[in-house]
């Protein structure tokens, strides 16, 4: 099966600072991967790179088999849709127009029939005429993840989709991304949260200085050494109440990444 996003080996270099050092990744299709790493650690700059929006200096990037640098922004736009972690809108536009327009290629009519299922499926039915401006952060936030369910793209990428939001949209935001991988769509986020990370993800990319330290199950991509010598943490994935939570402490001194 050819991946949804196949990154490999890719170098990236911010003014003098090496961001990316032969990172890279793959997801399937139907397959929720989680991005994690500490802060600098070059996670937004991998999903960047990785969709054409940064210059590599090396590695290659592919949407479902095809050079992301080959393809046009309409082809682009209809193989992945792309949620940002700055959520800043510049327009105060109704949420169900705003939304409407992560389905540009449907009928006005359609798109909107779209974008108020979406809405509703965030948890915002009755707020279609509300100005996004006008909103709580978190209401915002809210709107541009139905935006992006609204892309109904075949990739769907998420930075920090959870930042900034209570406990109970934290889990409904990731629920859903958790649901359009069971329909068959593959599902990128990056993640600061380990416990949501484990619980939602079926794999976890770990990032560190730019470079891949691990890649495999939750249990594996998180274990105690990776736990230590990424994140400066001493425990343990444990099984709490029928659900996989992270028990940890922080080390007094963090040690350096291997190489």
């Amino acid at each position: 099966m050819t991946p949804s996003w196949s990154l490999e080996g890719l170098v990236v270099r911010l003014g003098s600072r090496l961001a990316l050092d032969g990172a890279g990744l793959s997801v399937a299709p139907g397959e929720m991967v989680g991005v994690l790493g500490p802060n600098g650690s070059g996670k937004t700059t991998l999903l960047r790179a990785g969709l054409g929006l940064l210059r590599c200096g090396a590695g290659t990037a592919c949407l479902s088999g095809r050079p992301v640098n080959a393809l046009s922004e309409i082809e682009r736009a209809r193989l992945v849709g792309y949620l940002p972690q700055e959520r800043r809108v510049g327009w105060n536009l109704a949420s169900l127009a705003l939304v409407a327009l992560g389905a540009p290629d449907q009928p006005p009519a359609v798109a909107s029939g779209i974008a108020a299922d979406c809405l509703q499926r965030v948890g915002l039915a009755g707020f279609e005429d509300r100005g996004v401006l006008e909103m709580s952060g978190g209401e915002r936030a809210r709107v541009l993840l139905a935006r992006l369910l609204a892309t109904r793209a075949p990739l769907l990428v998420a930075d920090e989709p959870a930042a900034g939001l209570d406990p109970d949209a934290q889990l409904l935001t990731l629920e859903l991304l958790r649901a359009e991988a069971a329909r068959g769509a593959a599902v990128v986020v990056t993640l600061h949260d380990l416990t949501l990370a484990a619980r939602f993800c079926d794999r976890l990319v770990v990032l560190s200085q730019g470079r891949v330290e691990a890649d495999g199950p939750p249990a594996q991509a998180l274990s105690p050494d990776n736990l230590r010598t990424v994140f400066g943490l001493e425990g343990a994935l444990i099984e709490a109440g029928g659900e996989t939570v992270l028990a940890a402490r922080r080390v007094a001194q963090r040690p350096a990444a291997g190489r």
